[in-house]
């Protein structure tokens, strides 16, 4: 299924693409991936290294005439979100992606693809292996873990680069220049809960599923639903029409992705399961109707299901059900500087209830930091209304935009002359590790830039053929107009 991949142009790129996909290489789990990029770099007889943490430099010298320009740092993460379908049957910590060609896309058969960020990579790889491509000096630095955290960034060490102009090659659509982005913050509910035999006899399942998704943070302003905050409306609402008992909840599965699935045991009185039956079915029909747009393959099911020994007590039940429900979830409030961003937002990540633990897991980001602050705090006073005090990890600053830095105007104006158009120079919402490479390079010019990739952190994750080859190719022309050194 993958030599379809190699044979795609650029096939240098696309070749690097399908080696690297064929390495595992979850987050917090790179060992594998780290250990082949260290190869490859040592392969190729170039200056290799690798940090404490597991990132990667490797070191290029500029090709001939090219040594008195500027030395270029360029950089991707080694790291990828593994989503897979509920039906896919895939073993992530072994398996090598499953790839395929359609039409103009590249496609993963039912996981997600890993384009991002594995395009970027398999781009700086093809530089470094190449004899014939003029560049200046490069550093490459791959880090690890940006997914989960962007421990990579954080723990990498000032004075490791010399280089003061940082090409990060992680952005998602072609056409656009990303000079800033959004910090972040994990938010983490967990504890135990009293369990109790259930007091009704009938159990049932009740399945969310068929969201589109996506990216919590490039995508979570196309308002797609999230199957947390659907799957505890109905319980909500099925709790005070039919009084039922709650078994297990567990939707959700990656802190920065939509969720696409949820499930949930109940038990219900016999008397009322065809009422609550009809209840799942009505609010069914609600739901596709409010989400027809943007999640037209939504589907809710209910059905029997095996009676559990234990279901969550009543008490506990309503403050958990109150507090998923008073948890803001989506965009908080929109850039009033900025037509279109959104500033500050949230996403209701993980939903995970059974056997008498809970843990609920938030991704919080914001591109002001008192914002950020603000929006924790409402989060948190809803897990309160659990009785939980939630535990806050993983912040990591955003990307103030300097649109006057010379590489801005540079790839813009080369931009407009290659492709007849203006590039949207712009921030974005997600997270890029280039904030974060700031604090240790604060003179350090940079930009992100990348192909058209839809559907990242999603099993719908594809990328698109000529426009990689488009990027490639302003790729390549950058490197030849980077300037001379000072």
């Amino acid at each position: 299924m993958n030599e379809q991949i190699r044979i795609l142009e650029p096939i240098v790129l696309w070749n690097h693409f399908a080696d690297l996909n064929a390495v595992p290489r979850p987050s917090k789990k790179e060992e594998r991936v780290t250990a082949f990029m260290k190869a490859f770099g040592e392969g190729l007889n170039l200056a290799t290294s690798v940090d404490s943490v597991g990132n990667v430099i490797i070191k290029k010298p500029a090709s001939v005439g090219m040594e008195d320009r500027q030395t270029i740092v360029l950089q991707s993460h080694l790291d990828m979100v593994h989503q897979k379908n509920s039906d896919t049957t895939f073993d992530f910590d072994k398996q090598g992606i499953e790839m395929y060609v359609d039409g103009d896309w590249v496609r993963a058969k039912g996981t997600t693809l890993g384009a991002d960020n594995g395009i970027g990579v398999a781009s700086i790889m093809s530089l470094l292996a190449s004899a014939d491509i003029p560049h200046p000096a490069i550093e490459a630095l791959f880090t690890i873990d940006e997914e989960t955290g962007m421990t990579g960034a954080k723990s990498l060490a000032g004075a490791l680069l010399s280089g003061k102009i940082l090409l990060n090659l992680d952005t998602e659509a072609d056409n656009e220049l990303t000079i800033g982005c959004a910090g972040g913050i994990d938010i983490t509910s967990t504890g135990k809960y009293n369990q109790v035999p259930p007091g009704n006899n009938t159990s049932l399942t009740i399945a969310v599923k068929g969201l589109t998704g996506g990216h919590s943070g490039a995508e979570i302003h196309l308002g797609r639903g999230n199957a947390n905050k659907l799957m505890n409306r109905i319980l909500l609402n099925l709790t005070k029409e039919s009084g039922i008992e709650i078994a297990s909840i567990n939707g959700g599965s990656l802190r920065n992705a939509i969720p696409r699935e949820s499930v949930a045991v109940i038990v219900a009185d016999e008397k009322k399961a065809a009422q609550v039956k009809d209840s799942v079915v009505s609010l069914a029909k609600i739901l596709k109707e409010e989400y027809k747009v943007t999640d037209p393959n939504l589907n809710i099911t209910i059905e029997s299901a095996g009676m559990p020994e234990k279901v969550i007590d009543t008490v506990f039940q309503q403050k958990l059900l109150r507090a998923v429900y008073a948890c803001p979830n989506g965009i908080y409030r929109m850039s009033p500087e900025i037509n279109g961003l959104v500033q500050s937002s949230n996403n209701v990540a993980r939903v995970l209830v059974a056997d008498g633990a809970y843990s609920i897991q938030c991704l919080t980001r914001s591109s002001v930091d008192s914002e950020k602050t603000d929006l924790s705090a409402a989060i948190a006073s809803a897990f309160e209304l659990m009785d939980s005090t939630p535990d806050f990890s993983g912040d990591y600053p955003g990307w103030q935009p300097k649109p006057d830095a010379p590489i801005v105007k540079l790839m813009s104006d080369l931009y407009k002359e290659l492709f007849h158009g203006e590039a949207h120079v712009n921030a974005v919402h997600a997270g890029l590790e280039c904030g974060i490479l700031g604090t240790n390079y604060h003179d350090m010019q940079m930009i992100s830039f990348g192909p058209n990739i839809n559907g990242a952190h999603s099993p719908d994750e594809c990328a698109q053929i000529s426009s990689v080859q488009k990027f490639w190719g302003y790729l390549l022309e950058t490197l030849k107009r980077i300037p001379n050194k000072n």
